[in-house]
């Protein structure tokens, strides 16, 4: 079974992407067929359809299809999937939310959960009286379904699973070989499937386990071919909104309300309208005010639009950005780290995120490989003094670079090799912020004298290229938004586009070696990153963390430009009462984790206005 780390292969969707390793904003992927969005028919000023106006891109079938998989969490999606992200909650519960600030579960499908004392076991309480959108009793049968589907997904949760139980109805008990921090996470934010759909496919999971059959068997190979054609009839839910197949065109997907939903009763809102696309296809709709709600990727002239038009902008934290990335196998200019401390020093990375997106692109300060947020409650004072701030600084710069063998004559940089500092740095020109970014980026060490020429590709063309390593500079992402645990963050900056993952693309994306030589020794960094989400005790934990993130400062793989923060536009008075206020502590959940919005739909905060 995979790695914690080996969780997103290189065709996968940015949006897509952004779930399995948290890895960005929202913004344009193109969807075969994708028409443009229209207009809702109902008039539903004041509130008075009960509907709730969201946008996220969808499959409309047959393109799209009803296999959800055993997922989100950890997993690639089954290709052109209906629906993903944080609506399909709506859809398919998850056990439970995780709340970021206070650090806490809220159970939905389950009603507890907890390690035994000796860290064997994690077992989870189902509520009782839970029902599917058939009518069927929802049990930890279905549990057990889910989690057997996963293995044949080659979730990484069963690199700690040794075998799944359910002593009863409602209880569901992994025994585990190896406890990791993040195991209760990828247990409860899996989104329960029912036996039913899945029933037959699990069962031969089962077998083959009881077997002792791998996941790089045959068996498991042919049957994750299997699972993968799968094309159930209709989409079983247990959440309070399910889908009606007759409400899907290719501009819209109705969700209606499920009578046998778990918080079916208390969800004010009869039902949701999702509008297709991505941001060019949305912005005209949030213009229009006929979306309530958006998670897009939207420019700042678009966002003061939506401001004077009398939407709200939440901002909560991504825990991400874009960074730029060196190929290390190709471009030996960099191969010095002070040629890269350099380029820490040199890019303004405030002006860089103002740029992008406004007050919601903030400088990374850092430098550590994951959030600022998060980096005072994983590192310790006196280790955050040791962390360089690369505060903007050109005559530091280039001392740096002429340390590093570097020569400048007549304003124009020349590489240690002797050649002109030209460089071709890539972005995905159809995300509005990293290409925004990039061209920032070029501008500034244009200015200083190097010679940058961007090149924009879509991207669904850029990604492989990067993990083939078809590259020199480029603009990707740092950090993760879908796991609060920095183990994550670090895996995102270090192997999703990297040796270790970029691997199953056939290439060794920005070729950097993780067996490292630091001003502390040497480093084994993929052993330490994979450490850091190992075990339960914490102390051990932030030690690896900590390790981590001082390698990465000084050895700056790749350099972290600035920091996202969400720019939702958000109309209240119309459809929506109140979205929840800016001091409530869920908005500081990343929206692509636990998003708040979703939460508060849950729980009813969230009512129609």
């Amino acid at each position: 079974m995979v790695d914690m780390a080996d969780i997103a292969p290189s065709n996968i969707s940015r949006r897509r992407l952004f779930q399995v390793m948290g890895l960005g904003t929202a913004a344009a992927v193109g969807i075969p067929g994708l028409a443009a969005c229209s207009k809702a028919e109902p008039d539903d000023e004041g509130g008075k359809s009960g509907e709730f106006h969201g946008a996220y891109p969808f499959n409309k079938p047959p393109t799209g299809h009803f296999n959800r998989g055993g997922g989100p969490i950890g997993l690639a999606p089954v290709a052109m999937y209906l629906l993903d992200g944080p609506y399909s909650d709506l859809v398919h519960s998850p056990g439970g939310y995780w709340e970021w600030e206070a650090r806490k579960w809220v159970y939905y499908l389950a009603e507890s959960a907890e390690f035994s004392k000796d860290l064997s076991t994690f077992t989870v309480k189902l509520r009782t009286g839970l029902k599917w959108s058939n009518g069927k009793p929802l049990t930890s049968a279905d549990y057990m379904t889910t989690m057997y589907v996963q293995w044949i997904q080659n979730s990484p949760a069963w690199a700690s699973i040794e075998k799944i139980e359910a002593p009863d109805k409602q209880t569901f008990v992994a025994h585990l070989k190896s406890p990791a921090a993040i195991i209760d996470r990828y247990i409860l934010k899996s989104s329960v499937i029912d036996t039913g759909t899945y029933g037959e496919l699990a069962d031969k999971a089962a077998a083959l386990i009881e077997q002792g059959k791998g996941a790089d068997s045959k068996e498991a190979k042919a049957l994750n071919k299997e699972f993968n054609a799968f094309r159930p009839k209709e989409i079983i839910a247990s959440g309070p909104f399910m889908v009606d197949p007759k409400l899907i065109t290719s501009s819209q997907l109705t969700l209606v309300k499920n009578k046998h939903g778990y918080r079916a009763d208390e969800v004010k809102f009869k039902k949701i309208i999702l509008f297709n696309g991505e941001t060019p296809d949305v912005a005209p709709l949030v213009e229009s005010k006929d979306v309530d709600y958006a998670t897009h990727g939207f420019t700042p002239a678009q966002e003061k639009s939506f401001s004077n038009g009398g939407y709200r902008i939440m901002r909560p934290p991504n825990y991400s950005g874009p960074a730029l990335f060196i190929n290390h196998d190709k471009v030996k200019a960099f191969s010095d780290k002070r040629a890269r401390q350099a380029l820490a020093y040199l890019i303004k990375r405030d002006q860089a995120g103002a740029v992008a997106l406004g007050d919601s692109g903030k400088g990374v300060k850092y430098m550590a490989g994951f959030s600022d947020v998060q980096v005072p409650d994983w590192i310790s004072g006196d280790d955050l003094g040791k962390l360089t701030m690369y505060e903007h600084d050109p005559d530091k710069a280039e001392k740096l670079l002429i340390e590093a063998g570097w020569k400048k004559s007549g304003g124009k940089w020349k590489t240690p090799q002797g050649n002109d500092a030209k460089f071709v740095i890539s972005y995905p020109s159809d995300f509005a912020d990293w290409s925004a970014c990039g061209d920032n980026v070029a501008d500034q060490l244009n200015e200083f004298g190097m010679q940058l020429t961007p090149k924009g590709q879509k991207f669904e063309s850029y990604n492989p290229e990067v993990d083939k390593g078809n590259f020199e500079l480029g603009i990707h992402q740092w950090g993760a938004s879908q796991h609060p645990h920095p183990h994550f963050s670090f895996a995102a900056d270090l192997f999703i586009h990297n040796i270790p993952i970029a691997r199953n693309a056939g290439g060794r994306g920005m070729g950097f070696e993780l067996k490292v030589k630091t001003e502390d020794g040497e480093i084994d960094l993929e052993k330490v990153v994979n450490e850091s989400g190992r075990g339960l005790n914490e102390a051990e934990q932030k030690k690896n963390v900590t390790t981590a993130a001082l390698a990465f400062n000084e050895l700056l793989p790749i350099i972290p430009i600035f920091e996202r923060y969400g720019n939702n536009p958000v109309l209240e008075g119309r459809r929506v009462k109140k979205f929840l206020a800016d001091s409530d502590p869920r908005m500081k959940n990343a929206p692509y984790g636990d998003n708040a919005v979703i939460m508060g739909l849950l729980d009813g905060t969230i009512s129609p206005g």
